[in-house]
């Protein structure tokens, strides 16, 4: 076997698995290193797990490996969002113009483990846990991993690096040629708490929407699951997690906060006290692929550019990272070189433009969406697009409901803002001059008339 076909995988997250699957279809050799057990035997990490929003470009993706009906057979469909004021009544907001769209809640495990197993029963793929990777030789083409049983090295001639964030890959290859990469942190973390179903064995909320109680600097939200419980997830500023040091105060606060939803939370003290605060970071780097003389070396996923999760589109994201390998490997007849350079050339600004769009989302999560403007706004923009179907496109729908690449989102928004203000300049010019027109024939008729005609 060449070097160039020994193709490793660092990561058995969602990604990793998804394009070990393409690779294996492909007819490409893989092995996949992962650093956690098997977590189909050893479970998901407590408080680890923060729902996906699978939406268009996700489903699009996993119907290249058959796995978009299994997906939403997982999945609970989300129409709109829940939106939970303090002191006032919540309301709905549907996502799509017609009611019809939807973003679908699927557990992160449970999407993990049909990948794993889909990954697994490709012919030529396997998935190695308990491999945590320790640096990346790439003039040698070799990996250095530690396992239970000692450190141990494996040659590869690719390298394909989706082990999250904190990429292990990465760092090894900081340093080494330019390379640019920085991460920013939002002050807030995310904490994980649960809602139980009710006694009768329902729904606590309306599982068909995303709930959302937004306060200003903070928020939660909770997305259904197929139990009938409800993951909640806490966008705080990390000091207000602190500040809640005991039981008491954590009931008191929730309380005051979210007064509707504290008595449906048995174990929020419990929750609270346990479950970790994670970090919110938007990673950007710079390049993503790096050419050694054993090895290619190419990042993906949270690896090259991780996002918040804002808009829903991390997976979503990485996801079509997968597709774009996989199809520049076919436009390039297999040459690895020529395609992870085209794919890295492809994907930069696409990634790029979602970060900036989730850093947006936040705000409009956290504080916009209780006001009675922004829901004006929604409305006017719904009725636009039901007036104006295919011509005008609200901004959530192209990034939710298409596949239309990111990058290209915000200058088509400008076009149709700049389309629309042409139009209501026109109509207004327009509409202005028939008053003239009107008052000059007025004005000529009173001339004409003769006296006392009144």
């Amino acid at each position: 076997m060449a070097r160039e076909e020994s193709v490793a995988v660092v990561g058995a997250g969602l990604a990793g698995c998804l394009l070990a699957t393409l690779l294996g279809r492909r007819g490409v050799p893989v092995t996949v290193y992962e650093r956690r057990p098997d977590p189909r035997v050893a479970g998901p990490e407590r408080g680890r797990s923060i729902n996906l929003a699978i939406s268009a470009r996700g489903l699009a993706a996993l119907e290249e490996v058959g796995l978009r009906e299994e997906a939403l057979a997982r999945a609970l469909p989300m129409h709109g969002r829940m939106v939970h004021p303090l002191g006032g009544a919540r309301n709905f907001q549907r996502y799509s113009a017609d009611g019809t769209r939807a973003i679908n809640s699927i557990s992160r495990a449970e999407l993990n483990i049909a990948l794993l197993d889909a990954a697994e029963a490709t012919p030529g793929v396997t998935v190695r846990f308990g491999h945590r990777l320790t640096n990346v030789d790439a003039a040698k083409g070799r990996l250095t991993l530690e396992t239970p049983d000692g450190v141990v090295t494996e040659d590869a001639g690719v390298v394909l690096a989706g082990d999250g964030a904190y990429s292990a890959a990465r760092r090894t290859i900081e340093g080494v040629e330019p390379f640019t990469h920085t991460q920013d942190f939002l002050e807030h973390g995310y904490k994980e708490l649960t809602i139980p179903p009710t006694a009768g064995g329902d729904f606590a909320l309306d599982p068909d929407a995303l709930h959302i109680w937004p306060r200003g600097n903070a928020m939660m939200i909770a997305l259904p699951n197929l139990d009938r419980s409800f993951t909640c997830t806490l966008f705080w500023p990390k000091a207000d997690f602190d500040a809640l040091d005991t039981p008491r105060r954590v009931r008191e606060h929730f309380r005051a906060r979210y007064p509707d939803v504290a008595g449906l939370m048995p174990n929020l003290a419990d929750d609270f006290a346990h479950n970790p605060v994670g970090s919110l970071v938007t990673v950007r780097c710079w390049p993503w692929v790096r050419y050694g003389r054993g090895a290619t070396v190419a990042l993906l996923g949270d690896a090259a550019h991780a996002i918040v999760p804002f808009y829903g589109q991390g997976a979503n994201c990485a996801f079509e990272d997968c597709v774009e390998i996989d199809r520049c490997l076919e436009e390039t007849g297999g040459n690895w070189r020529r395609a992870l350079s085209i794919y890295q050339e492809r994907r930069k600004p696409n990634t790029d433009a979602i970060a900036e769009m989730a850093l947006d989302n936040f705000v409009e999560m956290r504080d916009r969406v209780a006001s009675p403007a922004f829901r004006l706004g929604q409305a006017a923009q719904h009725a636009l697009e039901r007036r104006l179907p295919g011509r005008y496109v609200s901004r959530y729908e192209l990034v939710s409901f298409s596949t239309v690449p990111y990058a290209r989102i915000p200058e088509r928004i400008r076009r149709q803002n700049r389309t629309l203000a042409a139009a209501g300049l026109a109509a207004f010019a327009a509409t202005g001059l028939t008053v003239r027109a009107a008052r000059a024939a007025l004005r000529r008729r009173a001339a004409a008339a003769p006296a006392g005609s009144g």
